[in-house]
């Protein structure tokens, strides 16, 4: 499928390679200016959590996007490591045939 050509993508990389590295900010000063702890920042851009709709909303104000836009990119990067986890259970269910 076209789908599985490209590896997911999280959106904590989008994150650093798209917003902080251009910016020259760092984890913590983006942190700081979102009002949340600096460890959340740090763990969304390392890869190693998933953005929350308040982080999502707090992204969304201060880059002047939309949550949909943060929420969207983590729905289809943990819909992605969910299928790829359960490909063979998946391939086990039969479709429904509707006549």
């Amino acid at each position: 499928m076209a789908r599985d050509i490209l590896p997911p993508v999280h959106p904590g990389e989008i994150l650093r390679e798209i917003y902080l590295e251009p910016l020259g900010l760092s984890a913590g000063a983006l942190a700081k200016k979102l009002g949340v702890p600096r460890t959340r920042i740090e763990r969304v851009v390392a890869e190693k959590t998933a953005i929350t709709p308040d982080t999502a909303l707090r992204l969304s104000k201060f880059f002047n996007t939309t949550p949909e836009l943060w929420m969207n990119m983590q729905t289809g990067y943990d819909l992605k490591m969910e299928a790829k986890a359960k490909k063979a259970e998946l391939a086990r269910i039969e479709q429904l045939e509707v006549a």
